[in-house]
């Protein structure tokens, strides 16, 4: 059984490694030129709004296009709210509709998994960092509302942030597995929907549902960032 001080003692070997590997991350980005070119590129191919722009993406590494869709969904959850259906959209047209649905589903589960684990190591001023106070609040709030079945239910809605979800989990006291069983089957439906629509976009269809949803995206990133300047509106005013 671990004592007091080897779980203290893990908690900071744990924020070492976090902190160690997001300062590579960002000494890579700006003094790697390779780094550099390709995070840019993927953050333009997600800002295109475009699954085809992705998907060409994904798809130039060749056999190592279902490895990079993994990592790429993973990044989108780390660095919340990039789009995830774009990515899920080129999964299925590249792979076919099952085969993207279960890359899809995986990666998102991994994506949770480090959200949770970022949170539950490195606390909530992180998380807030990562997200938004407020965002984090209303996810609070909601878990308080609906007790065990939070974040099953949390996953079956479309307009409850993912990612946030996820950081916000971490800092309740909810085991790793329940949350990880709960998001795996909450997520399950809306992947298959997703993956089953996106392997069939052509035309209009796909300009037509894209722009759909690439608007529920923009509304979303909207409500984050104005949650974030009043905050920061709000503790000038508190530091005056």
């Amino acid at each position: 059984m671990e004592t007091k001080s080897t779980k203290k003692a893990n908690k900071w070997a744990g924020k070492i490694v976090v902190i160690a590997l997001a300062a590579a991350a960002f000494l890579a980005y700006y003094f790697i030129p390779a780094v550099h070119t390709t995070m840019n590129k993927i953050l333009a191919a997600f800002a295109s709004g475009d699954f085809e722009v992705v998907k060409e993406f994904v798809e130039s590494y060749g056999i190592y296009a279902a490895a990079v869709s993994f990592m790429l969904m993973i990044l989108q959850s780390i660095a919340a709210p990039l789009p995830a259906f774009l990515l899920t959209f080129a999964n299925a047209n590249l792979f076919g509709w099952w085969k993207g649905a279960i890359l899809s589903w995986s990666s998102a589960m991994a994506g949770a998994a480090v959200c949770f684990y970022i949170a539950r190591i490195l606390g909530r001023d992180v998380a807030e960092k990562l997200t938004s106070r407020r965002g984090l609040k209303q996810i609070d709030e909601f878990f308080e509302k609906h007790g065990r079945m939070s974040i099953l239910i949390a996953r079956l809605l479309p307009f409850i942030s993912f990612d946030i979800v996820s950081y916000a989990a971490g800092l309740t006291s909810i085991s790793f597995w329940s949350f990880f069983v709960a998001t795996g089957i909450g997520q399950l439906p809306a992947t298959i929907i997703y993956s089953y629509v996106g392997s069939m976009l052509t035309g209009g269809a796909k300009l037509f549902v894209t722009g759909l949803l690439l608007l529920f995206a923009i509304s979303a990133l909207i409500v984050l960032f104005k949650q974030i300047y009043n905050e920061k509106q709000k503790k000038k005013e508190e530091d005056n």
